[in-house]
């Protein structure tokens, strides 16, 4: 399904409004967060018309909120604040990044989730078992376990459309406008996964489209981040779906940028990291066969 075919899903027979959340007990439409960055990196309370955003960040796991009627699904605190439950330190880089590089990009627009993955990973489609996972790494989600086709469909309704609708509403204003945005998603990962110690810091990951991603490890090799590309993920591994539902029908330039979470937990690192990031992204939106994004 790609972004037009989705929110068409969410429409009813008459093309009138999207579903009516009394048809779920949740009682709720879980819409992605938005914020804007005008052209001289301020933050907007809404759009400026006739002067679209050049680039569109998108952070799908950047909360670790827990809310009625999910709870926190059985688990326990130092579970809720884990990495399992969110990508630590990515929702701030996400709002640095997005403030430095409205100057380049003529502005930029910020939609990020507002609830945990655990209770829907906003990444993944809804077919995919790991949307709602019962068992992330070696810890198992009990109030995730079993569920049944009403529960997916209940969560796919109230969390996954919303979102993904929201996205694709800010992606066809800028569209509309005449500009045609690059599509950012942003991550963080932890250093050991099941045991195994990662040496990558700064992975770049793409969908169909390499052109942006492969400019991205070209400008990273100018600084001292181990930088791959396709790790410590790549698209084989389910990761992309948010990139494929959003910016490969439009055919946008795009990325899904993965930092390693002990690089975002203290101050200095974090500052640090957001310098080279901003640094490297500045130098590869100009490289040559990456489509324009910047202000005119």
């Amino acid at each position: 399904m790609n972004g037009a075919d989705m929110v068409l899903s969410m429409r009813t027979a008459n093309n009138k409004e999207p579903i009516n959340c009394r048809e779920q007990s949740t009682k709720s439409l879980w819409r992605g967060i938005v914020s804007f960055w005008g052209q001289e990196g301020q933050r907007l309370k809404a759009p400026v018309e006739h002067q679209p955003c050049g680039l569109v960040l998108v952070c799908e796991h950047a909360s670790n909120r827990f809310v009625t009627p999910w709870g926190t699904l059985g688990l326990d605190t130092e579970t809720t604040t884990s990495h399992i439950a969110w990508d630590l330190g990515a929702l701030r880089l996400a709002k640095k990044l997005a403030a430095n590089l409205a100057p380049i990009t003529g502005g930029t627009v910020l939609i990020h989730a507002p609830l945990s993955r655990l209770i829907y990973d906003l990444n993944r489609s809804p077919d995919q078992q790991d949307a709602m996972p019962d068992q992330s790494e070696a810890y198992a989600i009990p109030g995730n376990k079993s569920l049944g086709l009403t529960q997916r469909l209940e969560r796919t309704r109230s969390l996954y459309l919303p979102f993904h609708t929201s996205v694709h509403e800010e992606i066809c204003r800028i569209l509309a406008q005449g500009k045609r945005p690059l599509l950012l998603t942003i991550h963080s990962f932890t250093p050991v996964y099941n045991g195994k110690q990662r040496d990558v810091e700064f992975g770049v990951i793409h969908d169909t489209d390499d052109t942006l991603a492969k400019a991205i490890v070209t400008a990273a090799s100018r600084s001292n981040l181990d930088t791959r590309l396709n790790e410590p993920y790549s698209a084989r591994d389910g990761v992309t779906h948010t990139l494929k539902l959003h910016a490969t029908p439009y055919n946008l330039a795009h990325a899904m940028l993965e930092i390693r979470n002990d690089l975002l937990t203290n101050s200095q690192t974090e500052a640090k990291v957001t310098r080279q990031l901003t640094e490297i992204l500045t130098t590869a939106f100009q490289s040559p066969g990456v489509p324009s994004c910047l202000a005119s």
